[in-house]
């Protein structure tokens, strides 16, 4: 099985929480292979100065490469919350999980109307970076639901 995170942020930029990205990647690699997909470049930088709504246009214009492939889920705090066996089931029957965590502005709704699925959190603001850790630690607890491993007990 093959995961993906995809997220708008700068590549190595994130040193407080990197070493976490990696401990929940290796950890996950009896269960899949969980890669990191950093997206953020010019277009990107500026569309966030002219506006929320151009900004979305961008991060939707990174995104659109990994719809072709794969059950693609977007993290969406307007969304329906789920809780670790919802979450768990996401990663069911399917032989690639592409995960989309936007920038600052969110998503737009033409990019989650061409999801699967959208899910939230919460509706607590988080970073995304922050988000990052928390859907990887989500990705291992949901692959130790579903191979009845007792992480999750």
């Amino acid at each position: 099985m093959k995961i993906n995170v995809i997220i708008i942020d700068k590549k190595g930029k994130d040193q407080l929480y990197a070493s976490l990205v990696e401990h929940y990647k290796k950890i996950a690699k009896p269960f899949a292979k969980v890669e990191v997909i950093e997206l953020f470049d010019k277009e990107t930088a500026k569309a966030h100065d002219i506006s929320p709504e151009a900004a979305q246009k961008a991060y939707s214009k990174a995104f659109e490469r990994y719809l072709a492939t794969g059950f693609n889920v977007a993290l969406d705090p307007a969304s329906k919350e789920v809780d670790s066996h919802q979450f768990a089931n996401l990663l069911k029957d399917s032989a690639t999980v592409n995960f989309y965590i936007g920038g600052a502005y969110g998503l737009e709704r033409d990019f989650l109307s061409k999801c699967n699925k959208a899910v939230s959190f919460g509706k607590i603001t988080l970073s995304h970076k922050l988000v990052k850790v928390v859907l990887l630690e989500q990705i291992f607890r949901g692959l130790t639901i579903n191979n009845n491993h007792p992480y999750h007990k």
